[in-house]
């Protein structure tokens, strides 16, 4: 890494030595100089695509830059290093706890900051008269969790009204039957193979696609013109559920409640709480030559991972 830098800077700094001097873009004086310009030149031209990968807004690079010459200028000040260190650690777990028990830090529920500093400095100065760290650990995790399902269930309720909704619809289509957890499905067309046993070892050859209730396909193993094979455990609840019931041959639309879902978790365009349509073809019923250690041959799609 360091020769190829170096190498870089050296090219560099034959270029800008004269043509720097030449056009006046850039007072250049001494090698010392140039360095520091071509290597700010060779990070500069990767600075917007980094900072983009960090989720900056382009519209703050300039304060970005303001806070980077800040920092450039007080190298070795211990009491600015602590600071600096001090706004990012703030910052980001800041960001990490609102999204951890709310789901994100743009709604109306966040943190105390108040308060959260008020536990911080207890912590340091190991003040244990509010709370003792080794009995409030044990009750955290519960409080933490009723927040973020109270959280979610607020932030996403149209959501879940939306697939509540659609799914009692479907439920009167008298094509349509049920299975168990909710699940629903409308045979389109009747296989008369064997039908996979109730065991999540078994593996499948299918062809799928999923959808949203408001039509958005979000994966599709026909658009990519080939067959998936999977255990039926890679899949989630609502999705093994009819696995488990269709004869080979079969295609079936599938109807998945959130709770057979993604429940509350996020995957690309499913949001938490979603209702989910599959359109599924079960082509064949596959030996089962997983390792011995269970794991899968085939790694599935990360839209079809198992809820956790």
């Amino acid at each position: 890494m360091r020769k190829i830098s170096l190498l870089a800077v050296l090219a560099i700094v034959l270029a800008t030595t004269f043509s720097c001097k030449k056009s006046g873009k850039a007072n250049l004086k001494t090698d010392v100089d140039t360095i520091s310009y071509a290597i700010g030149l060779l990070n500069g031209g990767q600075l917007q695509q980094f900072l983009e990968q960090q989720g900056m807004d382009s519209t703050c690079v300039s304060d970005f830059m303001k806070g980077f010459k800040e920092g450039a200028n007080n190298i070795g000040d211990k009491k600015k290093q602590a600071y600096y260190m001090g706004l990012m650690q703030g910052m980001q777990m800041t960001e990490g706890l609102n999204k951890e028990i709310f789901g994100g830090d743009d709604g109306d529920e966040k943190i105390s900051v108040p308060k959260f500093m008020a536990g911080l400095k207890a912590g340091l100065k190991k003040d244990t008269s509010v709370f003792k760290p080794e009995v409030i650990q044990g009750k955290l995790e519960g409080m933490v969790n009723s927040a973020h399902k109270k959280a979610m269930d607020k932030k996403y309720k149209e959501e879940k009204e939306k697939g509540a909704k659609f799914l009692a619809e479907k439920a009167k289509d008298p094509n349509v039957k049920k299975l168990a957890n909710g699940v629903l499905y409308k045979v389109i067309k009747e296989g008369n193979g064997p039908v996979p046993n109730d065991s999540t070892a078994n593996k499948v050859k299918i062809n799928y696609e999923g959808k949203l209730i408001d039509g958005t396909k979000f994966d599709s193993s026909y658009d990519r013109k080939e067959p998936a094979e999977m255990l039926i455990s890679q899949v989630v609840p609502g999705f093994s559920e009819a696995l488990k019931h269709m004869p080979v041959g079969s295609i079936w639309e599938v109807y998945i409640p959130a709770d057979q879902g993604y429940g509350e978790r996020e995957a690309g365009q499913i949001k938490p709480f979603s209702t989910l349509i599959f359109k599924i073809e079960l082509l064949e019923i596959l030996k089962n030559d997983a390792p011995k250690n269970g794991a899968p041959m085939q790694v599935m799609p990360a839209q079809m991972a198992p809820t956790k």
